[in-house]
């Protein structure tokens, strides 16, 4: 499990990736995902910890924008 924890974070931030698209990479559920990274990831790899947060913090920020976007694409292809 812990070797799981730290190859999702490594995954998440080389890529700038979602935890929707971590969990269908690994195969995993999103909230495995969520399990591993945030409780377990701290209690052995802070640093690490420290670095997904930053890009699960602005995955979160960013949401409602991508949000937006797919509802806009969805309305032109029905048009």
């Amino acid at each position: 499990m812990e070797e799981r924890a730290v190859r999702l974070a490594q995954y998440i931030i080389e890529n700038r990736a979602t935890v929707r698209s971590a969990a269908a990479k690994f195969g995993v559920s999103k909230s495995t995902v969520h399990k591993d990274l945030q409780d377990r990831l701290p209690t052995f790899n802070r640093p690490l910890y420290l670095q997904v947060r930053q890009v699960l913090d602005e995955n979160t920020a960013q949401r409602h924008i991508r949000g937006g976007i797919a509802t806009q694409k969805k309305y032109k292809r029905q048009s």
